[in-house]
């Protein structure tokens, strides 16, 4: 990766992917704290991202926020992210090549903010960082190690918050796997691995 390419956690020029360079508006990076201890990834921005620049906003973004504070997480302490970063056009799944062009860049944010876990939103981002099939209905919850980047990470599978407005079943399983994901913030300093070095 140049040094042009990403700054700290934001990729400020890429030309990889050049169906995805025509279409988006904008380059849309992750938000929220460089040292939060949850690490939200989805895949790939969609219309109300590309056009306000930041991930999971809109219905998905909805019942993202809504989830979180239930599970009384606030969306200002978490990171959220993408494993492609641009706006695949038509809303459609990012392709394998796409994926493995933004792949390092999600590696490197991984790295940096190095969250207790990383939370898959969906089926995309749980197959692209596990590199393995994945049943999210069915390992919703679960916690995985997985090598990512430079080290090993935990991984907590989730449903995608939209899969709730298709399919209101869904609505429960998202609910315990946010409950599951509070679990690992350190509610008192939102630094609970400084004891791990």
């Amino acid at each position: 990766m140049s040094e042009a390419e990403m700054d700290g956690l934001s990729v400020v020029a890429c030309e990889r992917c050049p169906e995805l360079v025509d279409c988006r508006s904008r380059i849309v990076n992750g938000v929220g704290p460089a040292d939060a201890d949850l690490l939200f990834v989805g895949e790939a921005p969609g219309q109300y991202e590309d056009e306000g620049g930041e991930p999971f906003v809109g219905r998905s973004g909805d019942v993202l926020d809504d989830g979180l504070r239930d599970a009384g997480l606030d969306r200002g302490d978490v990171r959220i992210t993408n494993c492609v970063r641009c706006r695949p056009p038509d809303n459609r799944d990012p392709t394998d090549s796409e994926l493995a062009n933004c792949r390092e860049y999600i590696e490197t944010e991984i790295d940096r903010v190095d969250p207790e876990v990383v939370v898959t939103l969906g089926k995309v981002p749980a197959e692209h960082l596990l590199e393995r099939d994945v049943a999210v209905t069915s390992e919703a919850g679960d916690v995985v190690e997985a090598e990512i980047g430079e080290g090993r990470r935990r991984v907590l599978v989730c449903v995608h918050p939209a899969a709730t407005l298709y399919d209101p079943s869904q609505r429960d399983t998202f609910s315990s796997t946010l409950e599951r994901a509070a679990e690992f913030t350190d509610e008192t300093s939102g630094q609970s691995r400084l004891g791990d070095f």
